[in-house]
């Protein structure tokens, strides 16, 4: 499994995002940065545009990547619990009414890994969308 530490850096971030329930498709372009900190966290910042219809809006959000025992845990930027940190097999992030199950995909190993992506699909009551964020180191 590719540990977050094997992702340091700064990479271009390009989200899709189809959604099913409003009937809209949306795209964000930005960047993601990952920096390790003092007390061995992971810092998972994100940046950019998201677009739709006739609509630009900035957005960014704050993640950490924690290690518990032999394994690494997302949390909020607010230190509530995401979702595991896994490469190799889906995690699911329950947030009633609406369930979102999620895949992290890298391509590569340790220094060599070229790019990576994480895909979310939400389903809910009032939500029916597939997020994909797709990021290549930047240059």
């Amino acid at each position: 499994m590719t540990s977050p530490l094997d992702l340091l850096g700064t990479w271009t971030l390009e989200r899709t995002i189809d959604d099913r329930a409003s009937g809209e498709a949306r795209s964000v372009a930005g960047s993601t940065h990952l920096s390790l900190l003092d007390d061995g966290r992971v810092r998972w910042d994100e940046s950019g545009v998201m677009r739709w219809a006739a609509h630009e809006v900035p957005v960014s959000r704050t993640l950490f990547v924690e290690q518990r025992g032999d394994d690494w845990f997302v949390t909020f930027e607010d230190g509530r619990d995401f979702h595991p940190w896994s490469t190799e097999t889906a995690v699911d992030h329950d947030c009633p009414p609406d369930v979102y199950t999620g895949a992290i995909t890298v391509h590569g190993a340790g220094a060599e890994v070229s790019s990576w992506s994480v895909t979310w699909t939400a389903r809910g009551p009032a939500k029916d969308y597939t997020m994909v964020s797709l990021l290549s180191r930047a240059e």
